[in-house]
C-alpha cells in the first residue's frame, strides 16, 4: 500500500537548472527522483513546495512523494543520501498523512538573501552572497522593508512574461539585518512569491541603500504595478530558500 513521505532537502543550487525536472537538464527534482527510484526500486515522483531558479540554493525546501515500501523513514534517508551524487541532502525523512502535499498544504515561506557590503570581495563563500561595494544604508532599507508588508499587488516585481492568475500576496514580515558589519541578509517570509519577485525586490532594496530612491518612491513603484519602475533583478546565487511553513 502506498505511503505519502515528505522530505526536507538542503542543496546547492550552482550546479542546476532550477528545482523543476527539464528534459536533458540537470535539476534539483530530476536527481532526487533517480535516486529515490533506485534505493525505492519503484517509479517515483515528487511534489516540491515550488520552483527555486537557476543558481538559487536551498537550507529548507520541501517536498512530498507516495510509495510503496519496507524501509523506514531513516533508510530511505540514508539510502538517498548515500547514492546521490550532486550537491543535495535530504536532512529529515517522515511519513505523513495521505492528504499532505508539499506545495498546496504550505502556508508560508522564508528565504533569505546575502550581502557582502565592502570594498574588498571575498575568497571564500563568494558564490553564496552578492558583493556590492557602494555602502548600504541598511536603515533607508528597511524603511523600506516596512512598507512591503501585507497584502498587496506586487506586479512590480514580477519577472515579464510570467502571467499568474493574480500578482497578489501577502508578506508577513520583511527585515534587513546585519551579523555583521560587512555583512546584510534580507528575510522576507509570505504566503507565496512570484517568478523572481524576491531577487527582484532585492536589486530594488538595494537601490534604496544607495540612495537612488526613498521610501515614497519605493511605494510608488509599488503601486505602479509596472515592472520597469522597479531595481534590477539581484544574481542567483546569493539566494536560499531557509523554511517551508506548514
Amino acid at each position: 500500500m502506498d505511503k505519502n513521505y515528505k522530505i526536507r532537502v538542503e542543496y546547492d543550487g550552482a550546479a542546476f537548472c532550477g528545482w523543476q525536472k527539464q528534459k536533458d537538464q540537470q535539476t534539483v527534482q530530476g536527481e532526487l527522483e533517480k535516486s529515490l527510484s533506485l534505493i525505492l526500486n519503484q517509479p517515483v515522483k515528487i511534489a516540491g513546495s515550488g520552483r527555486t531558479d537557476a543558481g538559487v540554493h536551498a537550507f529548507g525546501q520541501v517536498a512530498s512523494f507516495h510509495a510503496a515500501t519496507r524501509l523506514s523513514v531513516h533508510d530511505i534517508k540514508r539510502g538517498v543520501n548515500s547514492v546521490i551524487k550532486q550537491p543535495i541532502v535530504i536532512r529529515q525523512c517522515e511519513q505523513v498523512d495521505n492528504q499532505f502535499h508539499a506545495q498546496y498544504s504550505a502556508l508560508s515561506k522564508e528565504y533569505h538573501y546575502h550581502i557582502l557590503n565592502r570594498n574588498d570581495p571575498c575568497a571564500v563563500f563568494r558564490q553564496y552572497q552578492w558583493h556590492i561595494r557602494s555602502p548600504l544604508d541598511v536603515e533607508q532599507m528597511n524603511a523600506c522593508c516596512r512598507i512591503l508588508i501585507g497584502k498587496k499587488d506586487f506586479k512590480s516585481f514580477e519577472n515579464t512574461g510570467s502571467p499568474r492568475r493574480s500578482t497578489i500576496r501577502e508578506i508577513f514580515s520583511a527585515s534587513m539585518v546585519q551579523p555583521q558589519k560587512d555583512r546584510i541578509v534580507f528575510k522576507i517570509c509570505a504566503s507565496g512569491f512570484l517568478k523572481y519577485m524576491v531577487r527582484n525586490i532585492v536589486g530594488t532594496l538595494v537601490e534604496a541603500g544607495k540612495k537612488k530612491i526613498g521610501p515614497d518612491s519605493f511605494n510608488q513603484l509599488i503601486q505602479a504595478r509596472d515592472r520597469s519602475q522597479a531595481g534590477p533583478t539581484a544574481p542567483a546565487h546569493g539566494l536560499f530558500l531557509y523554511q517551508v511553513n506548514y
